[in-house]
């Protein structure tokens, strides 16, 4: 069982994501705005951080760019889980510091295995 901090203001994307890395066993911690994900970052260093790159109008960019320069948390692993889906928005984000990126709407038969994939100690196709 992994720790997973889930990032994401939209309640349908919040209830399946949810769902389905409840479902495969993995504990959850929620936040519903870049406060709330701070908090919680205080808190607990998660496993990994499946952030909404826009929650609340605010740009997640921000919050991974803490993370990066948190020495305690630098090395957990964010992957970016967003509707930006242009050309050029998953080099972004990537050169941004996050690890990985998935676009919405999830793809559920294959959202756990890309989200499992960036866990440590984990290898991932998704990038």
């Amino acid at each position: 069982m992994s720790r997973i901090l889930v990032v994401e203001d939209n309640e349908q994307n919040l209830e399946l994501t949810v769902f389905l890395l409840e479902e495969a066993g993995h504990a959850l911690r929620v936040a519903r705005s870049l406060d709330e994900a701070r908090a919680a970052l205080r808190d607990e260093v998660p496993e990994l951080v499946l952030l909404d790159m826009n929650v609340a109008g605010e740009d997640g960019m921000a919050l991974v760019a803490e993370i990066r320069h948190e020495p305690r948390l630098v090395q957990v692993p964010v992957l970016a889980l967003t509707a930006h889906a242009m050309r050029g928005d998953r080099e972004r984000f990537l050169e941004g510091g996050c690890d990985g990126y998935l676009a919405k709407p999830i793809e559920v038969r294959t959202f756990v295995a890309a989200v499992e994939g960036h866990l440590p100690g984990r290898t991932s196709d998704e990038g």
